[in-house]
């Protein structure tokens, strides 16, 4: 047992922090009667020694420790009233996890001792437990956290106008990839290797985006017959790196690999769960913030303190609005640009962080604390805008410098592709950036993320070939997942189908591939999407780690290679065009030889009157683009049979063919004004260069 003084603490920073010659240790708690610092052996354990802290600075306990060093264990024991009808949960028999700490050691045992209550008792969560949760809990470590040579390393800083966001998963990227050394599968530094990162960049990527990699409790709630809550969405620590993501048990693995992807140009995002955490509502376990001040880290019911707040669904809305939980995210956040590299954030159910006194508001702390931070103006904001409390679907709330999953795209995209009526004036707006969401406080185009399909859904293959979700694997009988899928299967659920059905679905699969790279917004992708990786009708695979979510690359055959090189064709068309970077929406207004800067035409080659818009029947559609010496047309029709098309007439010699998802037409130049024909479930894309 090392050499270990007490003396007086600071209260700022919070966390544990080692300044070469021993740790400061803070710790808020608004209610707390009293703190002890607990320090385990290196295996965690066995407790070696505990440090009573006196030093209470405004409500945060401060202790220094001189000779800590990093590697030390460490957890805390919080004493207070335990009135749970009032809100206070305080149980010193529970050791707890330091909110602010950079690493955890050992895994959460499921054990009747990491309750506050005695979970034998009728009374539950009012009874009280004095069961010593140390041996079942994961500790604390102190880390060194400037022990990392970043070089030169620089983040790309792409602007989010030039953006291809990848959406994919440690484990699920990884498991199966035939390069990548048995040890690092699912593993950072699987993700960091030299084979994944090059075909991301031969794919054209800008970014990637990892589901949530904070350390998250993978075994809750998960029915039986299924393995582990695989998403990560049980965020119990919002510093920490998940250690199951881990090789040899060290960060810097994380930060090698963020390296790695800047050094290539590629950013990394991380999709991040501020706005609950893994203890659940009353009846989860005390692991931090319930034991350290519950009354401050979560939003109670306003009633019944007993209970909880909840606009997520999952139990207990996180406390945004008490200053020092916000303080908490936003340095969490920093730490993550700042220590980590990372390029950005997508916030899980943004709205739930903005509520003020339960309802959203645009004028929340966590928003104005953001927008202010100078750290974090310089990186990428996507925000998930709804959650499950009343007034929770914000698409549009927020900000100028924010962008925003859109759902409406995703929905009409699928249902122009699946052949519903109505839907061509909607698509219009999407594809051409969504101004009637987006277009007002100066917001920018790329404000809108569009996305056809994410890890929350069908994938790309099923959604062209499952009318109906599948998960009964998943042990719930078939009742999660939505049933709002906007699927078209082509005539039948499943794989087992003719030849001409598996035309169509690939010819429409092809077809809202092509229009999500066409369109104005940022694009994101799922992974696998590009080579077709089917997860059997399953739409809410959060709890399947296994062959369902992970992408198995050695069975990829030719279809699926040559859909994967379509992908690419699609992203470097999009690249080549450079008419996605533009900063503001479209006025509707001539912009070059008084010509629209975008105009909407039937297939008579005439431009869209008002009753045309109003036409249910209409299942396609095409637009003009100009930009300063050319045109670019396109040209989408969701009917299954040939349609005959009028070309625009410009004035101009020549319409040249870019793109035929087909691969029917034999186009090659087409006179301004001529006829063709468009191929059923396709999208034709034409330039013409003065």
């Amino acid at each position: 047992m090392g050499d270990f003084k007490p003396q007086k603490g600071t209260p700022y920073p919070l966390g544990a922090h080692y300044d070469g010659n021993g740790v400061n240790f803070a710790l808020y708690s608004r209610d707390a009667l009293k703190v002890e610092l607990c320090f385990f052996d290196h295996s965690g354990t066995k407790e070696q020694k505990r440090f009573l802290i006196e030093d209470n600075d405004n409500n945060i306990f401060c202790i220094y420790i001189e000779g800590a060093k990093p590697g030390q264990v460490y957890g805390y024991r919080v004493y207070g009233t335990y009135n749970p009808e009032q809100g206070l949960r305080f149980n010193p028999n529970k050791l707890l996890i330091d909110p602010y700490a950079k690493k955890l050691t050992g895994r959460l045992i499921w054990h009747k001792a990491i309750f506050g209550y005695d979970t034998d008792n009728p009374l539950k969560d009012l009874s009280f437990c004095e069961l010593d949760s140390a041996p079942y809990v994961p500790k604390s470590v102190v880390i060194d956290e400037n022990n990392f040579d970043w070089g030169d390393d620089v983040s790309p800083r792409r602007p989010l106008s030039e953006s291809i966001i990848y959406e994919t998963h440690v484990r699920g990227h990884t498991m199966l990839h035939p390069h990548i050394k048995d040890a690092c599968r699912g593993r950072f530094s699987g993700l960091a290797d030299k084979s994944v990162i090059n075909y991301l960049k031969w794919l054209g990527i800008s970014a990637v985006e990892l589901l949530p990699v904070q350390a998250f409790l993978a075994d809750r709630h998960i029915p039986k017959g299924t393995t582990r809550n695989y998403w990560g969405y049980e965020t119990c620590s919002f510093f920490c790196v998940e250690p199951m993501y881990l090789t040899n048990d060290d960060v810097n693995e994380f930060k090698s690999m963020v390296k790695s992807y800047h050094n290539e140009g590629l950013e990394v995002i991380l999709d991040v769960v501020y706005n609950h955490t893994a203890e659940g509502n009353q009846m989860g376990p005390t692991l931090c913030y319930r034991g350290i001040d519950n009354r401050s880290y979560y939003t109670l019911n306003p009633e019944n303190p007993r209970f909880y707040y909840d606009s997520t669904g999952c139990g207990a809305s996180f406390n945004v609005e008490n200053p020092y939980v916000t303080r908490l995210v936003l340095d969490s956040l920093r730490y993550w640009v700042e220590k980590m590299h990372v390029d950005g954030f997508r916030f899980d159910l943004t709205p739930s962080l903005c509520r003020s006194h339960y309802n959203f508001s645009r004028q929340s702390g966590f928003l104005y604390a953001v927008m202010q931070d100078p750290v974090l103006q310089n990186v990428k904001l996507i925000a998930e805008p709804w959650d499950v409390g009343p007034g929770g679907y914000q698409l549009g709330a927020f900000p100028a410098g924010w962008s925003e999953w859109n759902d409406r795209y995703r929905d009409v995209v699928r249902r122009f592709w699946k052949g519903d009526q109505y839907q061509t004036a909607e698509l219009a707006s999407r594809i051409s950036g969504s101004s009637d969401i987006f277009n007002y406080n100066n917001r920018n185009i790329w404000s809108s993320l569009n996305f056809i399909t994410a890890h929350d859904g069908f994938c790309l293959r099923d959604l062209v070939s499952y009318n109906h979700k599948h998960n009964c694997a998943n042990g719930e009988d078939n009742r999660d997942g939505t049933n709002s899928n906007w699927s078209s299967n082509g005539g039948m659920d499943g794989e087992d189908v003719s030849q001409a059905v598996k035309k169509t679905r690939l010819m429409r699969a092809k077809a809202m591939m092509a229009t999500l790279m066409l369109s104005y917004g940022v694009p994101m992708i799922k992974a696998g999407d590009e080579f077709l990786h089917a997860q059997m009708g399953n739409n809410n695979p959060y709890c399947q780690d296994n062959v369902l979510t992970w992408l198995v690359w050695e069975a990829i055959g030719i279809k699926e290679r040559n859909f994967t090189r379509y992908v690419k064709k699609l992203i470097s068309l999009r690249k080549r065009l450079r008419i996605h970077n533009k900063q503001h929406f479209f006025t509707g207004k001539a912009e070059y030889e008084n010509k629209k800067d975008l105009t909407w035409y039937t297939q008579s080659g005439v431009e869209f009157r008002d009753e045309d818009w109003y036409d249910g029947e209409r299942k396609s559609l095409a637009y003009c683009i100009s930009r300063k010496n050319r045109f670019i047309l396109g040209i989408l029709n969701a009917d299954e049979k040939k349609l005959k098309w009028v070309l625009p007439n410009l004035e101009y010699h020549n319409w040249s063919l870019l793109l035929d998802t087909s691969e029917s037409s034999d186009y090659e130049k087409i006179k301004s004004g001529g006829e063709i024909e468009v191929p059923g479930l396709s999208v034709l894309v034409f330039e013409i260069k003065k």
